[in-house]
């Protein structure tokens, strides 16, 4: 009967710390907005810049209601040309698009890793030709 009796127990106590890490793990859940900041920190943290051209500007309204606002640009990285868009919709205090000209330059800040994963824009780093 003892042996019935600590068996509860530890079972008890597994049920309620697998309840806490699971509260846990669901309070930690990043949104998107979070991950895609937290990418553009790392990038410029860690990125190396190269040359690009913006080639072209989108603002994408959906039912009536201002949208993402993208960025499109491209540029080369060891003979290999990439062309990429960056959702600047909450970096708005940073680049005014309707400014912004089709081909004119940038910098971009790359991934050397992942020369794919790139930004134009971020909270500390502007690579937009500002003239």
């Amino acid at each position: 009967m003892s042996s019935l009796r600590l068996y509860s127990y530890l079972f008890g106590g597994a049920a309620v710390v697998a309840a806490g890490v699971m509260y846990w793990a669901l309070r930690q859940r990043r949104t998107p907005q979070q991950i895609e900041q937290e990418r553009r920190a790392r990038l410029n943290t860690f990125g190396r810049i190269t040359d690009g051209t913006v080639v072209d500007v989108n603002e994408v309204a959906s039912n009536g209601c201002p949208g993402m606002q993208l960025l499109i640009y491209q540029y080369d990285v060891a003979g290999v040309s990439y062309e990429c868009s960056q959702d600047v919709t909450y970096l708005r205090h940073r680049v005014d698009l309707h400014s912004c000209k089709l081909g004119i330059p940038t910098s971009v800040k790359y991934d050397p890793q992942n020369p794919g994963d790139s930004i134009v824009v971020a909270e500390d780093w502007i690579g937009l030709y500002q003239g």
